[in-house]
């Protein structure tokens, strides 16, 4: 049985795979080609991450189709009910990348404090000639101890960043649309610690902060999480970080935010138009750009290769 890994996949969960007698493919397949791959080569399954989309014409046209696996959490490139409609079985990885992407966050939370995500650019062609404006231009970091960070979507990775983040002497506040457990674990010096998160509404999330994470889907409806207004409502020099997925910042209402001064600064992993972000946000210097790693670790990877390959098992054997 053949698998088609289009968008990548760990040795481990190919030898995983493998061990267990399927054929693992990790040729890139162009977006217009699959279908007539798929078809050529009657792959079972089919493991994409965030750059293949499976749509509709996939799903109706590859009848050897049997399994459709997303390598991390969103699955808002996936027409998923509608290929579970069809019998096929469709399971992502929510938990593998967690960690590193919490990680991710908490870098780009340092990162939009301190600068080095612009004075690591400076330096090479300024730090020999003007070291000293460098450090002048600087010298207005601030400390994330003590400071408000508002975290919303609490799921497992929201759950992973307040570890970090309470770990580090920050309160933490979390939004979330459905029910969820305020209670984090702390793992210090070889000792599991409990914390509380306090729940709050989203207004208030947007008053109190003074950082924000985002850690929520793309919305069904296509609206933006943090529009105009929402931006508007936040304190005055507040700071986001977005690892979550394009889209649910409003990108212009972000952008006249930071002009006003209203948003201090922006950490992005994640863009509208990916793989073509547009440049004026890639060359504002108040925004620290990364092209969508939140869960490129080996680490993460090799857990993502994993489950992935014991989900295709327990399906198709």
């Amino acid at each position: 049985m053949k698998i088609l890994a289009n968008d990548g996949i760990s040795q481990a969960g190919i030898d995983k795979l493998a061990a267990n007698g399927f054929e693992v493919i990790t040729n890139n397949v162009p977006q217009d080609e699959l279908v007539d791959y798929i078809n050529e080569n009657q792959v079972v399954g089919l493991l994409v991450r965030s750059a293949t989309k499976v749509r509709k014409d996939i799903i109706d046209n590859c009848s050897s189709l049997k399994f459709i696996g997303r390598g991390g959490v969103g699955m808002d490139n996936i027409d998923v009910e509608y290929a579970r409609s069809k019998g096929i079985t469709v399971q992502n990885t929510p938990a593998a990348s967690s960690q590193s992407v919490a990680e991710l966050v908490m870098g780009q939370l340092f990162s939009i404090s301190r600068f080095t995500f612009d004075s690591s650019k400076q330096m090479p062609s300024e730090g020999a000639d003007n070291f000293k404006q460098l450090k002048k231009k600087y010298a207005k970091g601030v400390e994330l101890r003590g400071k408000t960070l508002g975290i919303i979507g609490f799921g497992r990775i929201g759950r992973s960043l307040a570890s970090y983040a309470l770990g580090c002497g920050m309160n933490v506040i979390a939004y979330d649309k459905f029910e969820f457990d305020s209670t984090v674990s702390l793992s210090i010096a070889g000792q599991t610690l409990k914390a509380s998160v306090k729940k709050v509404a989203f207004d208030e999330l947007l008053l109190s902060s003074d950082y924000i994470s985002l850690h929520v889907p793309k919305q069904e409806d296509g609206s933006a999480v943090l529009g105009a207004k929402e931006l508007n409502s936040l304190k005055d020099g507040a700071r986001i970080v977005n690892a979550a997925r394009g889209g649910v910042i409003d990108e212009d209402a972000l952008l006249d935010a930071l002009s006003s001064n209203k948003i201090a600064y922006v950490a992005l992993d994640v863009f509208e138009n990916e793989p073509t972000p547009r440049k004026d946000l890639l060359e504002n210097d108040k925004i620290a750009s990364t092209p969508h790693i939140g869960a490129a670790t080996i680490e993460a990877q090799e857990r993502i290769g994993l489950e992935l390959a014991e989900k295709i098992i327990e399906t198709l054997k």
